[in-house]
């Protein structure tokens, strides 16, 4: 018998019952909850579930046991595949540690992914890309912002990108871009924003003895750098760190981080709440 893994994504208004109804119907059609995690927020009212199924039906039979509970119960709900990889899209510019660290966990079978692209405003990882037959888009910023842009969504559109990463992508998003990808991008930066700004921020950090290095992925906002945060993390730094070893230290942190967050996104287990998440 075919067996279809499928993960159940609800997001509604707190209330008693709403996971008793749902496993009961489930149960009844012999579907097997593997996995749920939940989360009911006192601040908003919201109430959050995240169910992994193992279903003897296909996708398209669980979500018909699923209508009629989400109409009477008032749910936003989601159902997924999750033998099916997600179709993502990188964007770099010249630094390529998140870029090889993604692709290195998707042929490893650690990120549930399928790389559709990688798009660049440089043509440094262009040998990096295409060595591990990626179809690399060079958009160089000499053809003015909005028709750069421009391409750059055509190419989300056209290579069938549900999730684009910023991997270190060094450009400022126009608001109307950023919109575009709202809720489908993640950008990584370090944590020394808004202390050092402008080039070479870990070179600042040590003229300033800081001894904790850390990132921050979150989704892209019109709000620079400023989106629901997903995950973060910090190394510690001793005071004879230079300022190269800081370097080093913060490009392996951005890198796991950022790889973290695309493989919460394509387990389906982010869920946006105002100015924050949810990730179960």
């Amino acid at each position: 018998m075919t067996t279809s893994h499928l993960v159940l994504k609800i997001r509604a208004p707190d209330r008693p019952g709403i996971m008793a109804a749902i496993t009961a119907a489930l149960s009844a059609h012999r579907c097997d909850v593997r996995e749920a995690n939940v989360y009911g927020d006192d601040d908003t009212g919201a109430f959050f579930l995240r169910m992994a199924i193992n279903s003897p039906v296909e996708r398209e039979a669980v979500a018909a046991i699923m209508a009629p509970i989400g109409q009477e119960m008032a749910l936003e709900w989601e159902l997924h595949d999750l033998d099916r990889r997600l179709p993502v899209l990188i964007a770099v510019s010249k630094f390529g540690h998140c870029l090889v660290d993604i692709i290195h966990k998707k042929e490893i079978g650690q990120l549930p992914i399928e790389i559709v692209g990688v798009v660049s405003n440089h043509d440094a990882m262009r040998r990096t890309a295409e060595w591990h037959g990626l179809t690399y888009h060079h958009l160089p910023m000499s053809e003015g912002k909005a028709a750069q842009e421009a391409r750059f969504l055509s190419i989300v559109g056209e290579s069938g990108a549900e999730l684009t990463v910023l991997a270190r992508y060094m450009q400022i998003l126009s608001d109307d871009f950023s919109r575009q990808l709202a809720g489908r991008g993640i950008n990584i930066h370090h944590s020394f924003l808004p202390s050092f700004k402008c080039a070479k921020p870990y070179h600042q950090a040590h003229a300033r003895g800081v001894k904790l290095i850390g990132a921050t992925a979150h989704f892209v906002t019109a709000d620079l750098d400023e989106g629901p945060i997903i995950e973060q993390d910090v190394r510690r730094a001793s005071h004879g760190a230079t300022a190269d070893e800081m370097v080093a230290i913060g490009r392996e942190t951005e890198a796991s981080v950022l790889s973290r967050a695309v493989r919460w996104y394509a387990e389906h287990r982010i869920f946006e709440n105002g100015n924050k998440t949810v990730v179960l």
